[in-house]
């Protein structure tokens, strides 16, 4: 079977099969179109997932200052946890760090919108744009006041 077959019958086979051309050098042998779509799209994964983990930590700042008496350690948790994951993603890929903090205006309409379901708040209790700053993010010792 040849190897571009392969990448809609076995994808894990095709994994294997073009890392070992590749480290052969056998670059001729390689599927070099679908091995450049696969990498294209593991970095927009890494995109996602800073967006993900972005969005939890607003979402919970939101709710810790917009509903303090609910405050719970979950929270707390939660927005150390987001912390945690985005500095590790940005360790392996730093110039993930600037694609974080130029979207978090992005982000926040989707956290408001999940701050307000989870709290039952209106919306426009929310600021219209996100109060904290990509460094208030990131800072591990950063709660906003209530």
């Amino acid at each position: 079977m040849a190897i571009q077959e392969l990448y809609d019958r076995d994808f894990f086979e095709w994994t294997q099969r073009n890392a070992d051309l590749l480290n052969k050098g056998c670059f001729d042998l390689a599927d070099i179109p679908h091995i450049a779509e696969e990498l294209a799209d593991l970095g927009k994964s890494n995109q996602r997932e800073v967006l993900s983990f972005l969005t939890r930590l607003i979402l919970h700042l939101l709710k810790w200052q917009f509903q303090p008496s609910q405050q719970s350690g979950s929270w707390a948790a939660s927005i150390d946890d987001s912390r945690v994951q985005l500095e590790r993603i940005f360790e392996q890929s730093p110039s993930l760090r600037r694609y974080g903090a130029g979207r978090i205006e992005g982000v926040y309409p989707d956290a408001v919108r999940r701050a307000a379901h989870e709290t039952g708040l209106a919306g426009t209790v929310f600021p219209p744009h996100c109060p904290y700053t990509f460094d208030q993010l990131m800072d591990q010792d950063f709660l906003p006041k209530t």
